[in-house]
């Protein structure tokens, strides 16, 4: 526990007025930072992907739905894993609730995994999402958008993520991408973002934000894989290792 600063009313009251100021400034630096994000240039989508849902294959264009705009959650989870990854699924959690809202505002959400459909519906199910995941798997999405790596990138011990080179460890990281879709179906990537550029999705956080002791992680790692957990996995103990996977108790 950290220790406060106990005082009067008064000096609360003028402390609390001077971080305003810095909340305000943060404000409107972020609306700043938005308007520069909206006006990044867009690159056009010429490569037909091919994607599989529980219909069978859809491409890109049909992930839109009716709607013009497209958030596509880059979700780690890879061929043969048992469920994804802590830090994708604590995200995940957050969606659900905002997929009304979102769908009304001309945006569809999806998320695009690596792993065969049929063990992205098991897991999907396991955690009772309703969210549409789709699988890319046999596809070149994953790799285009530098969120999952060849044995050989692998092997070179050195990958392309967040535009910069990084070492590599892990077959799948995260990350969210944007695209746009004209009334003639071209699509445009306008947006991504990954590693921590994902976190203001985090409801989670920002209250934690405003809690007394914060984000409170205080753990060996100093991030969310020293206490967040699969929703169903509280109760369970055990841990999550240095690539966001849950490693059971006794193991």
């Amino acid at each position: 526990m950290r220790e406060a600063k106990i005082v009067s009313r008064e000096e609360w009251t003028a402390a609390r007025k001077r971080l305003l100021e810095q909340e305000k400034q943060f404000t409107r630096e972020r609306d700043r930072l938005n308007q520069a994000r909206l006006a990044l240039p867009w690159v056009e989508i010429e490569k037909n992907y091919v994607f599989e849902g529980p219909d069978g294959p859809l491409a890109l264009g049909d992930l839109f739905e009716h709607r013009s705009q497209l958030i596509v959650q880059h979700f780690m989870l890879g061929p043969g894993w048992k469920e994804g990854c802590v830090g994708c699924s604590f995200a995940a959690d957050h969606l659900d609730g905002a997929l009304l809202h979102l769908e009304h505002h001309d945006v569809s959400y999806v998320a695009v995994a690596r792993a065969p459909y049929p063990e992205i519906a098991a897991f999907k199910q396991r955690m009772g999402w309703r969210f549409r995941w789709i699988s890319s798997y046999g596809s070149d999405f994953n790799y285009d958008f530098n969120v999952s790596f060849t044995p050989e990138q692998l092997a070179k011990g050195e990958v392309t993520y967040n535009f910069e080179t990084t070492d590599a460890s892990i077959e799948e990281l995260p990350g969210f991408s944007a695209f746009y879709r004209t009334e003639a179906g071209d699509i445009f990537h306008t947006y991504s973002a990954y590693g921590r550029g994902g976190e203001e999705i985090l409801a989670t956080y920002m209250l934690l934000d405003m809690a007394p002791l914060g984000r409170n992680e205080t753990g060996p790692t100093g991030n969310l894989t020293d206490w967040v957990r699969h929703h169903d996995r509280y109760d369970d103990g055990g841990r999550v290792d240095e690539n966001g996977l849950f490693v059971a108790a006794g193991m």
